[in-house]
């Protein structure tokens, strides 16, 4: 193993967090590269495109941690379809932000187990934290595995 027993000690919102950003880090990474024009190009029948997905996830991080975790009254945009002002740089630099504040919200809980603020929309049951991030680790995992396909479809690369 070649570490010590005390530099494994890991609590699970470190765990949680490792994975959460790895697969972060996956789905930008796979951004890089490209052309503002191949970022756009929808890769599947339904306009999927990669920016669209990093897009989207921005959303996502704002409504589960801000939006249903802590109640606050803030503007989501869910979608896939990236306005056509906002360049990938301003697109990447907001999921990024977004991220880190969503981890800040994560790292200041004295608690997993708390319950957010309210319930996410249409549900009747407020989810833990922990449940909060574990849907995030989902979610963002399935669009970073879409963002590899398309990205092959660009150009071929696999394994970013």
């Amino acid at each position: 193993m070649g570490e010590g027993a005390d530099d494994l000690v890991e609590s699970g919102r470190d765990v949680l967090l490792a994975y959460l950003n790895k697969v972060r880090r996956a789905l930008v990474r796979t951004c890089q590269g490209l052309t503002p024009d191949q970022l756009r190009r929808p890769g599947v029948p339904s306009g999927t495109n990669l920016l669209g997905l990093v897009h989207h996830l921005t959303g996502v991080e704002r409504h589960w941690f801000q939006r249903v975790f802590l109640g606050r009254d803030v503007d989501v945009d869910k979608s896939m379809t990236v306005p056509t002002d906002l360049s990938p740089d301003r697109v990447v630099a907001a999921y990024q932000a977004a991220c880190q504040t969503s981890d800040e919200i994560v790292r200041s809980c004295p608690d997993l187990s708390t319950l957010a603020a309210v319930p996410n929309p249409g549900e009747d049951a407020r989810d833990s934290l922990r449940s909060i991030v574990v849907h995030m680790i989902e979610e963002t995992a399935r669009h970073a595995g879409h963002a590899d396909i398309l990205r092959e479809r660009i150009d071929g690369a696999t394994g970013l």
